[in-house]
């Protein structure tokens, strides 16, 4: 039953809303517009707001699908964010598209509200704080998954709980190519 779940979860992720958007509103393919990604952030420079809010919405709910699934079948912390790795890397690396997807952001996001409402503030908290010193989107985004990642340590006192909550965040930056030097480096303008 496990190995089924993860199989789904990675096949769930392989959904790119950022695609299916982009054919309804404009007949083309969003990898191949813009910055080429998949994401919600593309989507939304290409064809306006409503369609970052559905693509956003739309990833959001594959992480948090998994999570609930997973919850119902009784899983431990450490099982469904392995289920939520495996969604994220079906979102990043989707068989279905020749391994070209999104970023995994927006799934994130949503699997982590899924497993619990904490998450929102410290999303929202967290960012603007890195938001403040790096006035962009991209490191101080990547920064509140990784301060969530750690909250992991402190709310369920479960060292693999972390640990995966760890690798999810780093499987995110990597999706990113972002240097670290960047990550760690304040812009300043």
């Amino acid at each position: 039953m496990l190995v089924l779940y993860f199989i789904s979860a990675y096949l769930l992720g392989n959904l790119l809303f950022g695609v299916i958007i982009g054919r309804i509103l404009s007949g083309t393919d969003i990898r191949s517009e813009g910055s080429q990604n998949a994401g919600a952030r593309n989507a939304g420079r290409l064809y306006g707001k409503k369609a970052f809010v559905l693509t956003f919405l739309g990833d959001a709910l594959k992480g948090a699908a998994v999570i609930i699934t997973g919850k119902l079948l009784g899983y431990s912390t450490a099982v469904l964010l392995a289920g939520l790795l495996f969604v994220c890397i079906g979102h990043i690396k989707p068989l279905v598209f020749r391994f070209k997807g999104g970023k995994g952001i927006s799934t994130l996001i949503g699997g982590l509200i899924a497993i619990h409402w904490l998450f929102v503030p410290i999303i929202i908290v967290s960012f603007f704080v890195f938001y403040l010193l790096y006035r962009g989107f991209t490191v101080p985004g990547l920064l509140s998954l990784t301060v969530c990642a750690f909250a992991f340590f402190l709310m369920e006192k479960d060292v693999w709980s972390g640990c995966l909550a760890l690798l999810l965040v780093a499987v995110i930056i990597l999706a990113h190519r972002v240097s670290w030097r960047e990550f760690l480096v304040r812009k300043t303008k």
